[in-house]
């Protein structure tokens, strides 16, 4: 009973903080996982191997970890591996395809292939942004999409904030719809051991078609206010060429070519038996040797503030699991939805949403997956369901708010910092309403095929 108690304090201390934004994350983590270790695991518990299974240093040095069949999932508790490998190894694969100008020639070549009228590239921006956050994770094309963005509507003589707050939800609502487009679904993913393909035919299937009304529903709300009343067309002379962004030809072609790659592997690693930790490892190693002058930039460009985020996390979750804090809100659950399966799946979708659009959807999904496991095993209800529902919860869930997302953060402080701020009062207005519609097709979605 002490150590859950203590454990509890740890984590909603570790939430606060987090919250808070006073401390940078990554020492939050760290700091709190430190503390379950010394506190929990060994003054209170006095267990050496809580503090094994938690650190789960062992699983890498497995066969598994790096080649299994797809039924095959990391360990639920403690560090999961998989997930800080992979997203390291695409870290260093994205700031290679950044280095070589690929994201900015997207940009300038799909707003000429419009001929720059500020609707089609609202409109095309939008579905751009979602296809690309299904394979690249939303900070990065937000980082990207944001700075051209404001560049192409200073030509377009257009307000650049409707297109960044529909880009911005857009590259959430993408990276939905695959495993590897959003950190919760990565984490996930591995835990449960699900595919690729398992995550595209599912949650993805959902995100084509809220992709479809939320483009409606901005196209509708932003209208209007894309362009002042009596602005002339653009001369398409007077716009940069695309070819410009491309830094060198031969380093943007490699560029694309390993982006294939990851893509391929990807998609097919239920088949290969290749798991995402062996996928990130290969991807970063051809980078690096194809852009061996550039390499230690890259390296150094690595986010490693957020690869110890995730170490802190997983240790501080995994405090939670080992003292059965998880056990006992899954039991909670199960006992407020009865044997209701609608009811169990309305609550994990809807406190998910709602918790993601104010703390970071990230340690909510981590927190929450050992307890969609305790769920199904107590009421016997189809894990898949609830993973969905997890996914599609957490993901769109952070779209409501500035800071219910890593993307929302960077989009709104692009923005800022190039003289078009965006205020809680005036991204809400229009990501809530949106936020709401997406969570509410994703529960009548998974009523009407899963049950």
């Amino acid at each position: 009973m002490v150590s859950q108690i203590l454990a509890v304090l740890i984590f909603l201390v570790m939430f606060a903080l987090i919250i808070t934004e006073k401390i940078e994350r990554h020492i939050v983590t760290l700091g709190c996982g430190l503390l379950m270790i010394i506190l929990v695991f060994g003054i209170t518990m006095h267990s050496g191997s809580a503090i094994m299974e938690t650190l789960n240093i062992g699983s890498i040095f497995t066969a598994d970890f790096w080649h299994a069949s797809s039924e095959a999932g990391e360990s639920s508790s403690g560090i999961n591996w998989s997930t800080i490998i992979f997203i390291a190894g695409m870290m260093i694969m994205v700031e290679g395809m950044g280095k070589a100008g690929f994201f900015r020639w997207l940009c300038l070549q799909i707003a000429r292939l419009v001929h720059y009228k500020p609707t089609a590239v609202f409109v095309t921006f939008m579905i751009m942004s979602f296809v690309l956050a299904m394979f690249i994770d939303s900070i990065t094309v937000i980082l990207f999409l944001a700075a051209v963005t404001i560049e192409l509507c200073l030509l377009l003589k257009s307000n650049p904030v409707p297109m960044i707050i529909a880009e911005i939800f857009c590259a959430n609502l993408g990276g939905s719809a695959t495993m590897c487009g959003d950190p919760p679904n990565i984490i996930i993913g591995t835990s449960m051991g699900y595919s690729f393909f398992d995550f595209l035919t599912n949650t993805g299937a959902i995100a084509a078609i809220s992709l479809i009304v939320v483009v409606v529903y901005f196209y509708f709300c932003f209208r209007k206010k894309l362009v002042a009343p009596g602005t002339a067309p653009v001369d398409p002379a007077s716009c940069p060429d695309p070819n410009s962004a491309i830094t060198d030809k031969k380093e943007f072609i490699s560029s694309v070519v390993i982006f294939l790659i990851a893509v391929v592997l990807l998609v097919s690693h239920a088949n290969t038996g290749l798991t995402v930790a062996f996928i990130g490892t290969f991807i970063a190693i051809i980078t690096l040797i194809i852009e061996h002058k550039y390499a230690a930039e890259l390296l150094k460009k690595v986010d490693y503030k957020t690869l110890l985020f995730f170490v802190g996390l997983f240790v501080v979750v995994g405090g939670l699991e080992q003292t059965g804090v998880l056990t006992v809100i899954a039991e909670f659950i199960s006992k407020v939805s009865g044997s209701n399966t609608k009811l169990m799946v309305a609550i994990i979708i809807w406190i998910s949403a709602l918790a993601s659009a104010f703390v970071d959807n990230i340690p909510f999904a981590a927190t929450m997956i050992p307890v969609i496991r305790s769920l199904s095993a107590l009421q016997g209800v189809d894990l898949e369901i609830l993973s969905w529902a997890l996914a599609m919860g957490t993901d769109i869930g952070g779209s409501a708010t500035p800071i219910g997302a890593s993307a929302n953060v960077v989009g709104i402080s692009v923005s800022s910092k190039n003289g078009h701020p965006i205020g809680w009062g005036k991204y809400c207005k229009y990501a809530a309403p949106a936020t709401i519609i997406v969570v509410l097709i994703s529960m009548l979605f998974i009523f009407a095929r899963y049950m």
